[in-house]
């Protein structure tokens, strides 16, 4: 049966307070490239320690309307320490293969201020650490 996941999303609760500064989660261990943008994501060193939403997202999903409830708890909730990170992947061909589409659905179409990464693998054995842990 073959199934279709329009957005996975992952609540990853870090133990603040609990871990050294040294302490690196497994899941956080690497770094995503920002989508748009010529840095990355350093994973562990902007949210080990604090809770993380991780969600897999596609602009093209029939969940693609779910960016507007996902900014709603970001800008609820990160004054309070709450980080978020959409992942784009097109594993389920519901993903453009242009970044600056998926950029322009994510940040002008539903206004998206959290980090976004560049599309990415998150099945299988091609998929990115973040989500082969998360698995």
């Amino acid at each position: 049966m073959l199934m279709r996941w329009c957005a996975v999303p992952a609540l990853l609760m870090a133990l603040t307070g609990l871990a050294q500064a040294a302490d690196c989660p497994e899941a956080l261990q690497g770094s995503l490239p920002k989508l748009r943008a010529k840095e990355s994501v350093d994973l562990c060193q902007r949210y080990a320690g604090k809770p993380l939403v991780v969600v897999n997202t596609a602009s093209f999903c029939g969940f693609a309307p779910q960016f507007e409830g996902l900014e709603a708890l970001n800008q609820h909730y990160k004054a309070q320490g709450l980080e978020m990170l959409g992942v784009p992947s097109n594993d389920f061909k519901q993903e453009s293969k242009d970044s600056a589409e998926t950029a322009k659905v994510c940040y002008a179409n539903y206004g998206v201020t959290f980090t976004m990464t560049e599309p990415q693998k998150v099945r299988g054995d091609d998929a990115t650490h973040l989500f082969k842990v998360l698995a």
